[in-house]
């Protein structure tokens, strides 16, 4: 796999059965025609390393002491990114709901962060860590995940990347079109099924 060639990172989806067709409904709550399993396509640590060093190249100039990510679906590549970055590692995580730094990690007053994630589509989760960790002082500079299915429209409020930009319809329930076909839509990730 060559990652600095979005088609190879599809390919790569596709010989993991990472990349799925069929009826969604995306941990937004929306629906959506295309699924990208990244626990698939990450579950060979090389491939993680590789995606990971991919990732970190794009920032090296940054001056990125920490990397974060909302657990669970950012987990693998986040800690891939800061090993190839050679910095530290925390993630936040949902309590009662809402998206928290927990595991007694701390964050120094204006320590700068890099947040990744597996999978963007409206941005929801990776803003969520981002408010976590910047109302404990970080300094976040950007942003990264190894797919954007939102054809790069999800706005996170800092400079974003991806290895991979997509445009995938995400829809409501109300105007799903497979929904008024009467196809059974599943919930495959981490929330779901």
């Amino acid at each position: 796999m060559d990652p600095s060639n979005e088609d190879s990172v599809l390919q790569h989806f596709r010989d993991t059965n990472a990349l799925l067709e069929g009826h969604f409904i995306l941990s937004s709550g929306l629906h959506s025609p295309l699924y990208l399993q990244c626990a698939r396509a990450l579950q060979f640590p090389a491939d993680a390393g590789v995606l990971g060093r991919e990732i970190a190249e794009r920032h090296l100039d940054s001056g990125i002491e920490t990397v974060c990510s909302p657990a669970i679906g950012g987990l693998v590549i986040g800690y891939e990114v800061a090993k190839a970055l050679n910095v530290r590692f925390i993630w936040t995580e949902r309590k009662e709901g809402e998206m928290a730094l927990r595991r007694g990690f701390e964050i120094r007053k204006g320590e700068r962060f890099l947040v990744v994630e597996d999978v963007i589509t409206t941005g929801g989760s990776t803003r969520e860590c981002i408010a976590a960790i910047e109302s404990c002082g970080a300094n976040v500079v950007a942003a990264a995940s190894i797919i954007d299915r939102s054809g790069g429209i999800a706005d996170v409020g800092v400079p974003r990347t991806s290895l991979v930009e997509l445009t995938v319809p995400s829809l409501d329930p109300a105007d799903c079109p497979l929904c008024n076909e009467g196809l059974d839509a599943v919930k495959p990730g981490s929330r779901g099924a």
